[in-house]
């Protein structure tokens, strides 16, 4: 791996830079580490899943819920220790603690919990999410949910979904080319910003199949599976998002936001898994306020 100077965007957010050099043994390497940062952060999640864990509401305006738990903490205090110890040059940018600049141009961007609200009703649409970026692009996801034992992985290459006893099964996203054909997925609808986004992803929705709510980071694995076929979302952030392109594209599908340019930063965010099906789509969001 060689070094690259890191400079940051003047909107905030991840820096770019030139991408960082990686061979394939380094990101086979790396590959190895994620599932070990994912076990890492397994071990302080499970015992408060289903035990009454208390949340703390971290937003600020009136009205809204924006939950953390112990769990949120611990598992990405555990996460970041791990890639201190082990690749001291690499900064992490994490939902809790924000971000921690290294010297290698490599960046871990880490979602303890995506879907804190779901893990802390009992459910089990939540996953940890682990991201490797290169100043470009993230070269490797994983998304992992250890109380069901499903761990979904991709490079941007290929994707696979480890289940626990089980061999990996690749991945792959299913064709649908006719958006009334399509299963349209969403957090939910509060996730859109103001009426113009909320008005936009209504005019796809009322041309699709069918359209269902909730699941968070389970909805752009289940599309990476082949189950769903469009996943549109808005108000996303880096750490919501980048674990699940390479996972997407890994898996043949495509993920951009609303005018089909670069997702890493999140905010509006559309996935199909069919690029004709993308295209349509995007056609529709563009002209969103």
């Amino acid at each position: 791996m060689t070094e690259s100077t890191r400079t940051p965007r003047q909107s905030g957010g991840l820096p770019r830079s030139p991408a960082a050099r990686l061979e394939t043994a380094d990101l086979e390497a790396l590959a190895v580490f994620a599932d070990r940062l994912a076990d890492v952060a397994a071990a302080e999640i499970l015992p408060y899943f289903r035990a009454d864990a208390a949340a703390e509401n971290k937003s600020r305006r009136v009205g809204d819920y924006d939950p953390v738990t112990l769990a949120d903490r611990a598992a990405e205090t555990a996460i970041r220790a791990a890639i201190r110890k082990h690749y001291p040059g690499h900064g992490v940018l994490g939902e809790e603690f924000g971000f921690e600049p290294g010297s290698s141009g490599l960046i871990w961007v880490v979602d303890p919990i995506d879907g804190t609200k779901s893990f802390i009703t009992g459910l089990h649409h939540w996953a940890t999410l682990i991201a490797l970026y290169d100043g470009e692009k993230p070269r490797l996801g994983l998304a992992d949910q250890p109380y069901v034992g499903e761990r979904f992985f991709g490079d941007g290459k290929r994707a696979e979904l480890r289940r626990r006893g089980h061999p990996p099964r690749a991945l792959q996203a299913r064709a649908c080319a006719a958006l009334n054909q399509a299963t349209l997925c969403a957090t939910g609808r509060d996730i859109f910003d103001g009426s113009a986004e909320l008005a936009a992803f209504d005019a796809v929705a009322a041309k699709t199949r069918m359209v269902r709510y909730g699941g968070d980071c389970y909805l752009y694995c289940m599309l990476a599976a082949g189950l769903v076929d469009l996943v549109i979302e808005s108000t996303l952030k880096a750490h919501d998002v980048q674990a699940l392109i390479p996972i997407i594209e890994g898996a043949g599908g495509v993920i951009s936001d609303w005018s089909g340019g670069s997702a890493v930063d999140g905010g509006r965010v559309v996935a199909a898994g069919d690029a004709r099906l993308h295209r349509q789509v995007t056609a529709l969001l563009a002209g969103a306020g």
